[in-house]
């Protein structure tokens, strides 16, 4: 399983779209904007390598360290095979 964590959501909006724009949207909404963006190239990348699989969006989960903790709320936000 491979887990990744976007940290720069607001600045690829703002980066793709007027920057205007970035500065009046809420954080969460330019997260979920990139996150679908990324799951939809991520699938169409591995399924053109050979690669058959699922990819997810899941909230409420945090890595420390070695530790992978779940939160009150957790959620799979939504799924896409590839």
């Amino acid at each position: 399983m491979i887990l990744v964590k976007i940290t720069n959501a607001t600045e690829i909006v703002a980066s793709k779209t007027h920057k205007l724009f970035a500065k009046i949207t809420p954080e969460k909404i330019d997260e979920n904007l990139v996150e679908a963006e990324v799951i939809k190239q991520m699938g169409s990348d591995l399924a053109s390598f050979g690669l058959k699989g699922e990819i997810s969006i899941v909230k409420g989960i945090e890595i420390k360290e070695d530790t992978l903790l779940t939160k009150k709320g957790f959620l799979v936000k939504k799924s896409q095979q590839f």
